[in-house]
């Protein structure tokens, strides 16, 4: 399978995901530490199909996209105009971010940080999300938790079904600690033949104590404001699935 055909599932795919959620937990930790006055720039790294860009852009946030996949792009783009708003999306990899000035807000949702393969891009992605945020602007990211990676997801299957698509998703453990490998199968209806079509993808995501995350904001010249989990307010337990961190710079 593609990674062209895996963009356009893709939406399939996290269509039960909590975008509202990510929406109001940024507005609230912006009124928080006190930004959100006048035209908010933000920052959307590993944007994927766009959702959350566009979905802050009508929210009034001045939005750039930023995503490793130009068939992810080509999606987003597609999203912008059919929603009538000029986005600027850029392919690069967030551990090698560059050349796109200061922003009041960098967010990587989603767990995308957990698709970077070694501890080198993710203290890369920070040192580089240092030198594009503003002085006084917050970072904002989350990721699954190690109990996530190895009692929720690992060796489970999870399935979904309707006319049009359907997937079966399996997780397995990955070779690192606390990685997982999910396979994918999609099921494609092709209208014209009436046969569902198979395409197969193989993603791979991998997580870190909050201390070891913690410790790499630090060394890249964060403050670390405060670290919650699960869209509430209050700090990781052990049961904690989605870890939220926002920091601001020293």
């Amino acid at each position: 399978m593609s990674y062209e055909q895996f963009a356009y599932l893709y939406d399939e795919l996290m269509q039960d995901a909590p975008y509202d959620e990510w929406i109001q937990f940024v507005k609230d930790k912006l009124v928080k530490y006190g930004i959100s006055e006048g035209s908010i720039k933000l920052l959307d790294l590993a944007c994927g199909t766009g959702e959350l860009s566009v979905r802050f852009a009508e929210e009034g946030y001045q939005v750039t996209g930023v995503d490793l996949s130009a068939d992810m792009l080509a999606v987003a783009h597609t999203k912008g105009e059919k929603a009538g708003i000029k986005i600027p999306f850029f392919q690069q990899n967030m551990a090698d971010l560059e050349g796109h000035g200061e922003f009041d807000v960098i967010g990587i949702f989603c767990d995308s940080l957990n698709y970077l393969e070694s501890e080198d891009e993710i203290k890369n992605t920070f040192l580089n999300v240092y030198k594009h945020l503003s002085q006084t602007g917050i970072f904002i990211f989350d990721v699954h938790s190690i109990y996530k990676m190895t009692e929720v997801f690992i060796n489970q299957t999870f399935a979904h079904s309707d006319d049009h698509v359907s997937y079966i998703w399996n997780s397995f453990p990955g070779e690192k600690p606390n990685s997982v490998e999910h396979e994918l199968s999609f099921f494609v209806l092709d209208e014209k033949s009436g046969k569902y079509d198979r395409y197969d993808e193989l993603h791979l995501q991998r997580t870190y104590s909050v201390q070891q995350y913690s410790n790499w904001l630090n060394d890249a010249g964060f403050d670390i404001l405060d670290i919650s989990s699960d869209f509430e307010n209050f700090a990781p337990k052990d049961h904690s699935e989605r870890i939220f961190f926002t920091a601001r710079k020293k």
